[in-house]
C-alpha cells in the first residue's frame, strides 16, 4: 500500500508539472496558443536606432527586434506597417492598425486615447548642433535663433517648454533626417531629440555633435487604442518581462547602443548609390503603378463629369461643377488624410493603404481631367455642331463623330501634363505611409544620413521619367497635327 501511494503521488506531481509547462521552474510565463490572428503594427522606419530599414530591406532596430522577440516568445503573428510617426498615431486612432511601436513616449495626454504597455525604454532629451559649430554650447546661446524639432516627440515638447525662457523659435519637421539636415545647412542652429537617437546618429557620422547633458525624460511604450486589443497588450507585457528575465532584452539594447554597436560602413558615393538603386527602383515602380491606375480611373471620372459639364441639363452641369470644385479645391494631403484616417474612423472600418492612395489620386486628378475634357470640347467652334445638326445628325452622333475627334487633339498635351502632375503628386502620399520613390529615398537617408547623394539620385530618376513623358507628349501632338 505504501509503494502504491508513493507512485500515485509521484504521478500527480509529474502531471502538474506537465500541465503548468514548468513555468514555476523557468521563472517565465508560458506563451498562449497561437490565435491565428495577424496583428498589424504601425511604426516609423526613419527613427534609427529604434526602427529603420537595413540594406537588405529588413525592418531592424531596438523596437523591431523587441517586437520580433516578443512575438516569438508569446507565439503570435504580426505585420509591420511603415507609416511615419504622425501617420502611425493617426492610424491607431482610426483603428487602421492594432498597435504602434515607434519610440512613442508615454504621456498623460496620450493616455487619454491609448493604453500603454509597461515602459520598455527610459529616454531623455539632448541638444545637438552642427559638428562645425563652435559658438553654441548651452541653451543661453539659442536666443534669437531657430531650433529644429520633430513633431510629436519628447524633443518637441521639451523645446516648446523652454522656448520662451531662452528666446528661440521652433521649426517643426516630420522626420529626424530632415531635422538634422536643417541644422547641418545652417537654417537652424540646433535641434532637440531623444538621446539614443541622436547618439546613434552621431555614431553614424550624421554631421552633428551633442553639446548638452541628457535631460530627464519619459519612457517609451507600446500602444493600443483605449480599451481595445487587450490580449495583444497582455502578450507584449508578458513577453517583455520574459525577455528581461532571460537577458535577451539587454542583448538587443547592446546591439544598437553598446560600445560595439556597428558604425557606418566605409562606402564610396557610387557604392552607396549602387546599393540604394534596388529600393529606389522599387519605389519608382510603385510610383508608376499608382500613377497609371489612378489616371485610368480619373479618365473615366473625367469622361463622365466632363460630358455632364457640357450637357444641356442644368442639374447634370451643377453636379459636375460641385465635383470639380470640391476635389480641385481640397489640398491633396488633406484629402489623403480624410480618406485614409477620417472616413474609417467615422464609420468604423479598415481601409487598405493602396485603396486610399488610389482614391485620393483618382478623385484629385479626375477633377482636373473633367476640366480638360470640358475645355477641349468647348474649344471646338460651335458652328460645327450647328452645321452637323442642320444636316440631320443627332446631338450624340454629332458629338462622337465630329466634335470629340477634334477635341482629342487639343486635349492630348493637357492629358500628358496631368500625367506628369499626378506622378509627382504621389510623393505627397508618403505622408500616409505610401512607399513610393520619395518615401524610398527618405528611408535610405534615415539609415545612411547621405541626403545629397540620395536626393540627387531621386531627382535624376524623376527627371528621366518626366522627360520621357514630355517627349512622348510632343511626339503625339505632332502626329495628330500631321494626321
Amino acid at each position: 500500500m505504501k509503494s502504491s501511494k508513493k507512485v500515485s503521488l509521484f504521478s500527480l506531481a509529474l502531471l502538474l508539472l506537465v500541465v503548468t509547462g514548468w513555468s514555476g521552474w523557468t521563472g517565465s510565463a508560458a506563451a498562449a496558443p497561437d490565435s491565428g490572428k495577424t496583428y498589424v503594427i504601425g511604426t516609423d522606419i526613419t527613427f534609427a536606432p529604434f526602427e529603420f530599414q537595413d540594406v537588405s530591406g529588413k525592418f531592424v532596430g531596438i523596437d523591431m527586434d523587441l517586437m520580433e522577440a516578443i512575438a516569438k516568445d508569446q507565439n503570435f503573428k504580426y505585420e509591420i506597417k511603415p507609416l511615419g510617426f504622425n501617420a502611425a498615431v493617426q492610424a491607431l486612432e482610426s483603428n487602421q492598425v492594432d498597435g504602434v511601436i515607434a519610440g512613442m513616449s508615454i504621456t498623460d495626454e496620450r493616455k487619454q486615447k491609448f493604453d500603454f504597455s509597461e515602459p520598455y525604454f527610459q529616454s531623455g532629451v539632448v541638444m545637438a548642433i552642427s559638428e562645425n559649430n563652435n559658438n553654441v554650447k548651452s541653451y543661453e546661446d539659442l536666443k534669437g535663433k531657430k531650433v529644429a524639432v520633430k513633431t510629436g516627440t519628447e524633443g518637441y515638447s521639451f523645446a516648446e517648454s523652454i522656448a520662451s525662457k531662452y528666446g528661440f523659435t521652433i521649426v517643426p519637421f516630420d522626420d529626424s533626417s530632415q531635422m538634422y539636415d536643417d541644422v547641418k545647412t545652417g537654417n537652424s542652429v540646433a535641434c532637440f531629440d531623444d538621446y539614443p537617437v541622436l547618439a546613434y546618429g552621431v555614431n553614424q557620422n550624421n554631421g552633428l555633435k551633442i553639446v548638452t547633458e541628457k535631460e530627464a525624460g519619459g519612457s517609451y511604450g507600446f500602444a493600443v487604442s483605449k480599451g481595445k486589443n487587450q490580449e495583444l497588450m497582455q502578450k507584449f507585457n508578458t513577453g517583455l518581462t520574459n525577455l528581461k528575465a532571460s537577458g535577451e532584452y539587454d542583448q538587443i539594447l547592446e546591439k544598437y547602443l553598446g560600445e560595439n554597436a556597428s558604425g557606418p560602413a566605409n562606402q564610396s558615393r557610387w557604392g552607396l548609390i549602387k546599393d540604394s538603386l534596388p529600393p529606389l527602383m522599387t519605389g519608382l515602380g510603385n510610383t508608376l503603378l499608382y500613377t497609371i491606375v489612378s489616371l485610368f480611373i480619373a479618365f473615366i471620372l473625367g469622361l463622365i463629369f466632363g460630358f455632364m459639364k457640357v450637357s444641356r441639363n442644368k442639374f447634370l452641369r451643377g453636379l459636375a461643377t460641385v465635383f470639380v470644385d470640391v476635389f480641385r479645391g481640397i489640398p491633396l494631403i488633406v484629402l489623403a488624410f480624410f480618406i485614409y484616417f477620417g472616413i474609417p474612423q467615422a464609420f468604423g472600418f479598415t481601409m487598405p493603404l493602396f485603396l486610399a492612395a488610389i482614391l485620393t489620386l483618382s478623385l484629385n486628378a479626375g477633377a482636373y481631367v473633367t476640366e480638360i475634357i470640358r475645355g477641349g470640347i468647348q474649344s471646338i467652334d460651335r458652328g460645327q455642331m450647328e452645321a452637323a445638326r442642320s444636316l440631320g445628325l443627332p446631338y450624340r452622333k454629332a458629338m462622337m463623330k465630329i466634335i470629340i475627334p477634334q477635341a482629342i487633339r487639343v486635349m492630348i498635351p493637357a492629358f500628358i501634363n496631368q500625367l506628369v502632375i499626378t506622378l509627382k503628386d504621389t510623393s505627397i502620399l508618403s505622408a500616409i505611409g505610401l512607399v513610393e520613390l520619395t518615401q524610398s529615398g527618405k528611408i535610405i537617408i534615415a539609415r545612411t544620413f547621405s541626403s545629397f547623394d540620395i536626393w540627387l539620385a531621386v531627382a535624376i530618376m524623376y527627371l528621366i521619367v518626366i522627360t520621357i513623358l514630355t517627349k512622348l507628349s510632343g511626339f503625339l501632338e505632332g502626329r495628330l497635327r500631321r494626321g
